[in-house]
């Protein structure tokens, strides 16, 4: 075996990807057979870091120099001065990795990490996953060896109760009863399902996990099988995800040639086998039952519980199904104990939370923190604030399932039962940050134009409430509204939620609702004033140019697209408001900023 004095940690994630990592490893390569030193250094491709707006990121340990934003130009300089001469690249680095006597800072000091605790995400960014080597060496398939040769299904299931976890993709129910009930069920075939779906807009936390430490959720599934007595288990994971696809079925690949899937695992009685099945993309395959009906080779479509499916699920056969976070946690659970799980978060919302930050914030990525974090911790500390000195409006969590919280609650602790109380939820754990230029209605009917999309079709609520929700509000956007349309989508949202078949349309008017309840005086200038305070909605905009400020340059009028801007040189222009499109070009070019939209 080579011994190595430096590790170059390459993302591999799919952010970094799309940004040129590969790129960067093909660069390394190159360069550190030029220097001499190929054996020497070894090049990893891990899973993401996390700090998704810095990429490309490049850590070299053992010194652990953050570099980000790295381009293959770069590659070269980075091995001849630090990699050959010792010479840390100081311009190349994060700068909060860097202290003030430009000491290198452990990651867990700086502002995106102090305050994270990564429990699911801790092997993301440290070992190479797609090899099973680096899994196994970080304590790997310790948790299912120790289930399977020490302890019951029952004392399986009683650890997973005593934690106190919850189901990481939705509503949060405890993730041991449902194990529990279909334990209970008289033996014969039984599965194991994992949702790894994913398809709230702005999320990737499952995606990155699978990318990162795939063998962690292969061996959560296998432990689970053990706890309610499956030998098959399924993960349903989206096609468009094509990297955590290829390193999954790797994973599963080496665990079965490892003997850790397949017959007689660690030499027991035990048998479980993993497939993967493949999904098109439909959002409402997200919800448990429509997911079942997808493998099953059906259109995915919900149906109506009870039965459950711990009871009839796949195939009619007593099935679990968890997310990819939720299963990330167990083997976690089962070395450390119930009690240390336990004693992370609050009391009823134990552990950690992943959450895609995105939106209008600077810190954009993948951050893990203990449940009871506030969301102004996420928003000012890791995420670092929002940019260009705009001020916080709302934040979306949950997607379009979930709701908005304004600024006057962003000391809310980010807990189930916390979310549910001020009309928002925890979703999946996507976070969208708004800042002052967003307009609420337009948030409102961009979330229920995805679900409108979405919705499967198959009950009527769903199906047509939601399509004339979205058209009211496409009515109060563009100027057509009135005050009865406010108390209608009121009415008809409270009706979807309480009439609609599955999860989809039951949480589809959560966007509309919070907006209404935190933000109506928005929806109130959109069809009382015509106007819409944010300057988003296109109807309701009027560009005009300052006679003062407007030195007859001519530019805006060369720009227009449509000829709506008239005026003689060094005279003041004006805009023919009925010709006038509102694309914005005339505000963007004009370099005297002499005119201005309302």
């Amino acid at each position: 075996m080579n011994i190595v004095r430096s590790h170059v940690l390459v993302c591999g994630g799919t952010g970094c990807t799309s940004s040129g990592s590969e790129k960067l490893i093909s660069e390394f390569e190159v360069q550190l057979k030029k220097a001499g030193i190929e054996n020497e250094v070894s090049v990893v491709r891990t899973g993401c870091f996390g700090l998704c707006a810095l990429g490309p990121i490049v850590i070299v340990y053992p010194e652990g120099a953050f570099y980000s934003m790295i381009k293959p130009e770069d590659v070269e300089t980075i091995v001849q001065e630090h990699l050959l001469k010792g010479r840390i690249v100081t311009k190349l680095l994060y700068e909060e990795a860097v202290s003030e006597k430009n000491d290198i800072l452990p990651l867990s000091e700086t502002q995106f990490y102090k305050k994270q605790q990564r429990i699911v995400l801790r092997n993301c960014g440290v070992i190479d996953p797609e090899k099973i080597d680096e899994y196994i060496a970080f304590d790997g398939y310790k948790a299912l060896g120790k289930v399977l040769t020490e302890m019951t299904p029952e004392q399986v299931i009683d650890v997973v109760k005593r934690s106190g976890i919850r189901g990481r993709g939705g509503a949060g129910f405890p993730t041991a009863l449902k194990w529990e009930f279909a334990a209970k069920q008289p033996e014969g075939v039984k599965y194991v399902c994992c949702n790894a779906d994913e398809g709230d807009p702005g999320a990737f936390m499952d995606r990155s996990v699978l990318e990162g430490d795939p063998h962690a959720v292969i061996e959560a599934m296998a432990i689970a099988a053990y706890a309610i007595g499956s030998e098959q288990g399924y993960i349903y994971i989206r096609a468009e995800y094509p990297i955590a696809v290829k390193r999954l079925q790797l994973a599963i690949d080496q665990a079965k040639e490892y003997g850790l899937l397949g017959n007689n695992i660690f030499d027991t009685d035990f048998s479980f086998d993993l497939e993967i099945r493949l999904g098109a993309g439909a959002f409402v395959c997200g919800e448990e039952t429509a997911l079942m009906t997808s493998i099953e080779g059906f259109r995915g479509e919900p149906r109506p519980r009870p039965p459950f499916p711990a009871v009839k699920g796949l195939w009619q056969r007593p099935t679990i199904l968890n997310n990819v976070e939720t299963y990330a946690n167990i083997p976690q659970i089962i070395l450390n104990g119930a009690e240390w799980f336990a004693n992370i978060g609050t009391e009823k919302s134990k552990g950690t939370k992943v959450f895609a930050v995105g939106g209008k914030i600077n810190n954009t990525g993948l951050v893990e923190v203990p449940m009871g974090t506030t969301l102004r911790e996420i928003v000012e500390e890791i995420g670092g604030g929002i940019p260009n000195g705009k001020k916080f409006k709302a934040a979306q969590t949950g997607g379009p399932s979930g709701g908005c919280i304004p600024l006057s609650l962003i000391d809310t602790p980010i807990d189930y039962d916390s979310l549910l109380s001020i009309g928002a939820m925890m979703g999946s754990g996507g976070l969208i940050v708004m800042d002052e230029d967003s307009c609420m209605v337009d948030i409102a009917k961009y979330f229920l134009d995805f679900t409108v999309d979405e919705s499967c079709g198959k009950c009527a609520p769903c199906r047509i409430g939601t399509k004339r929700m979205h058209e009211i509000l496409e009515k109060i956007t563009s100027g057509k509204g009135t005050m009865q349309d406010i108390e209608n989508l009121k009415a008809l949202a409270n009706s979807i939620k309480s009439s609609s078949l599955c999860g989809l349309g039951q949480t589809a008017p959560n966007p509309v609702l919070s907006t209404l309840r935190y933000f109506e005086d928005e929806y109130i200038a959109h069809v009382v004033d015509k106007k819409c305070p944010a300057g988003v909605c296109k109807d309701l905009l009027q560009y005009t140019i300052d006679k003062e400020k407007c030195k007859g340059c001519n530019i805006c009028a060369k720009n227009c697209p449509v000829t709506a801007i008239i005026g003689e040189l060094k005279k003041p222009y004006e805009i023919i408001q009925d010709k006038c499109i509102k694309c914005g070009v005339c505000e963007s070019k004009c370099p005297f900023d002499a005119i201005s939209r309302k």
